[in-house]
């Protein structure tokens, strides 16, 4: 009984009133990555956003229900990884859940903690359905590794502890940023606003550290990452 009530917990009005603008953000945005080829995702801010303020059982339905509307209605290539997307939203609103939004550094853990969730996930999908070889940007990291002598699921394992770190990391960041941005009296109406709640006299402090490592990781993804796709 318990575990119904932790689920009905996540559902009101207000979450049902997000989820579809939570799709919305991540199909434009992953689209977006997918045509500029870029090494990484960022097609899951708007479930982490739902997965933080209303629930973890919220963002898993976000997380799926993105990937499947934007398979059947846009890319093809996005359905298979429906699990994935869900395990992002469960895992970030149990981090949610955990405490680990109430300040930058401990977004930074939530994000790990995701990227690790989407490895374990997305590894097998990767491998067996598309033989390590997707429509992602980072593929070209893993056919780079392949090329070398690496085998699918080594190359395709070391791909994703390059790129998902990265990610997630910027991913949570944003999706903590969004919620610091808003007014608490709009928070307070979605089912877990405590989760937002920041460390006292920090909150627009961790906005801008917040923002200021997601423009790290970006630069670290552009100068990094990028040429060494380009070698």
């Amino acid at each position: 009984m318990k575990f119904v009530n932790s689920i009905k917990k996540d559902f009101n009005t207000m979450t049902w009133v997000l989820i579809p603008v939570a799709i919305a953000i991540n199909v434009a945005i992953g689209q977006i990555v997918v045509l500029l080829k870029l090494p990484v995702y960022l097609d899951s801010i708007g479930t982490v956003l739902v997965g933080v303020i209303c629930g973890p059982w919220a963002g898993l339905l976000t997380g799926m229900l993105s990937n499947i509307i934007w398979g059947l209605a846009v890319d093809p290539n996005a359905l298979p990884w429906f699990p994935v997307a869900g395990v992002i939203g469960l895992v970030a609103g149990i981090c949610a859940n955990l405490g680990l939004f109430k300040a930058w550094w401990k977004v930074l853990i939530s994000g790990f903690f995701i990227a690790l969730g989407a490895v374990i996930a997305g590894t097998p999908i990767s491998v067996y359905l598309y033989g390590g070889i997707t429509a992602s940007g980072s593929s070209f990291i893993t056919a780079y590794l392949m090329q070398t002598g690496k085998g699918v699921f080594e190359a395709v394992i070391s791909t994703n502890f390059l790129v998902e770190p990265v990610d997630k990391i910027s991913t949570a960041l944003l999706a903590f940023a969004i919620i610091q941005g808003l007014s608490q009296r709009f928070v307070a109406r979605f089912p877990r606003p405590e989760n937002a709640q920041v460390e006292a006299g920090q909150g627009r402090t961790q906005l801008f550290i917040a923002i200021g490592v997601v423009v790290l990781l970006v630069l670290i993804a552009v100068f990094v990452l990028v040429p060494f796709l380009n070698k």
